[in-house]
Parts: structure tokens; sequence; C-alpha cells
């Protein structure tokens, strides 16, 4: 006698051969969770053999017999069914949580693009029904924003966004550390704009990014000379709060201020070349990391066919000519005794 399971079994097999033959889809089960790795075909060229083992955790081939590695870092062409939410539901669906969200983009929103004339010809909505779903839509976005913490983090997290010209996972990093400055108290007695503004000039700096912080207050317009110089003190404050004390090297600055200057690719590797040999002076403590790569970048624009003038160079790194003629005194004194 045939078991009860193995009849059902036999029942679904031969319902899917007749979906096949009529020429229907049959919906087959989710994948497992095993991946299907790239193997291996032909002999082994140390021993000769033909059995290959696939580790699929390290995307490796190797030979059964000898242990010879044929193939390393393959590629998983399958399906990346993991969940990450403790659950048996294993779908990638959803947008992901991001930082720069006050509520990390994982609440629901009713858009306002739905709620326009267009929004609501296209959904059929009355002038009625869309009045009221504005109103819905406007409680919707006062309740996520109920307590001081939740507004201020909107806020601060719009200006990060909005202001901060970072790139995207930059952009991260600056809003964690705005997180973590609510969560020590720093932002408590001072404006979220300077504290915002703060954050965006350390995640940059952190990631060898660096912006001068004359560029950081004008993007967040703190551009007089009481708001630049509370700008610095947060930036002071915030990074010995948080451990982020990278310092700076001129060497950073090479790339960008090469490329506003418009100088050939050449320029750039003699002036990388001139810093290998005078960087481990002593004389360069104290000056503007910024400076002394204005003054390296002029240098060797001047020994090109592309040369700069010292105004220009001194609008891209911000000092002023008289500090460039300095710097560039020290440089030659340098290089002539090199």
């Amino acid at each position: 006698m045939m078991k009860r399971g193995t009849a059902r079994e036999s029942e679904t097999v031969k319902k899917s051969a007749r979906g096949a033959r009529r020429g229907g889809v049959s919906t087959g089960s989710r994948p497992s969770k095993s991946r299907s790795t790239e193997a291996m075909s032909g002999s082994c060229e140390v021993c000769g053999g033909t059995s290959w083992d696939s580790d699929n955790i390290r995307g490796e081939t190797v030979c059964s017999d000898c242990g010879y590695v044929a193939a390393e870092n393959m590629i998983d062409p399958g399906a990346e069914w993991i969940n990450h939410s403790n659950g048996d539901d294993r779908s990638r669906v959803g947008a992901p949580s991001t930082l720069t969200l006050s509520d990390r983009g994982l609440s629901t929103e009713i858009r306002r693009s739905d709620l326009t004339s267009g929004g609501a010809r296209k959904h059929g909505l009355s002038g009625k029904a869309l009045r009221d779903w504005r109103r819905r839509q406007r409680i919707d976005q006062r309740s996520k924003t109920r307590d001081s913490r939740s507004r201020n983090l909107s806020v601060a997290m719009q200006f990060i966004r909005d202001r901060g010209d970072l790139p995207p996972q930059i952009e991260q990093e600056s809003a964690s550390l705005y997180r973590h400055s609510v969560e020590r108290g720093l932002v408590t007695g001072r404006s979220i704009r300077g504290v915002t503004a703060a954050c965006v000039y350390i995640a940059a700096r952190e990631a060898k990014i660096p912006r001068k912080i004359e560029d950081i207050g004008e993007a967040f317009d703190m551009v007089s000379d009481v708001e630049v110089k509370e700008l610095k003190r947060t930036i002071r404050l915030v990074a010995r709060n948080l451990g982020t004390h990278h310092i700076t090297g001129p060497e950073e600055y090479f790339e960008k201020f090469h490329s506003d200057l418009g100088l050939p690719p050449a320029v750039l590797g003699g002036a990388r070349e001139i810093w290998s040999q005078v960087k481990d002076d002593l004389s360069w403590q104290g000056k503007k990391p910024s400076g002394v790569a204005g003054v390296v970048l002029y240098y060797a624009s001047q020994n090109s066919t592309s040369p700069r003038t010292q105004s220009e160079v001194c609008s891209v790194s911000g000092i002023s000519e008289v500090t460039l003629r300095g710097l560039l005194k020290i440089l030659n004194r340098m290089i002539e005794s090199v």
C-alpha cells in the first residue's frame, strides 16, 4: 500500500507534468539558502585529477586529490536569500534603512506628489477627497515630529542632505556623527546648523576628502567672523568627544586644487614628487595644510608648460599672496638643501 504522503507527492508531480504539456507556467518553490557556484572542468594541472571540490563560503574550487586551488574569488550567480530580521520571510523588498532620515526611512509616508491636481486625476480623487487627504498628510507629518528630538533630527538631516555636498557613504557617516552628538548632549545650547556643519566637516576629513572650513561655513550660511569662529570651536568639541582625531595633510588637497586650477596630469605628479622630498622638514609645522598644498602646486606649475599665477593659486587654496610668497621662500630653501 502506498503511503498517504507519497501519494500526495505523486499527484503533485502529475499535475505539474500536465501543466507543462498544456504550455502553462508552473510556479516552483523559493530557492534554498545554498547557492550555486561556478565549478571547474577538465583535469588538474598539477596531478591530472578530474575530481573537484567547491567551497561556496570561500568561493574556491580545489582539486580533491592534491588540494591545488584552481579558482578563487568566483562570482556567485544565485540570488541572495538572506534575512536580517530573524523571521521566516527571506524576501529582499523595500528600501533599506538610512541614517540621513530622522526616522531612518522605516515609517510610511503620504507623498505630496500624489496630492497634486495631476495626482488627483490619476488616482480618481474628487476635490473633497483631495482636501481630506491633504489634511491627513499634514497630520501624518506632525505626528512624526511630535517630540523635540524628532524635530531636531528632521531639521539636521535636511541640512546634511541639502548642504553637505558629500558622497552617499560620507553623508551617512556625517548623519551618524550627528546622532552620536545628540546622544552625548553636544547639541544642547548650540545651533543645529553649526553642529551639522561640524559633523559634515569631520566626516569629510575622516574620509580624507578634506573641505575647507570656509567652504563648509559658506554652504551652511555661516560667513561672518563670529560664525566661523563658533564653527571652529564646535568642530574641536565634536572631534574631542567622538574621538575623531585625523589630521589633514597637504597631500590630501593636491587632487582637488589640481582639478580646480585645471592643470595637466604631469603637474600633479611633479607636486607629489616635490612633497615626498620636503614633507619631513619641521619647518612645515604650524603651517596651514591647504596653503602648503597650494605653494607646492604653484612651484610645480611654474616648472611646467602650464604655469598659474599667484592670485589663481591663492583663490583656490584660500590664502593671501603674502602668505604664498612666504611659503615659497621656505620651499625654495628646502629644495636647494636637498
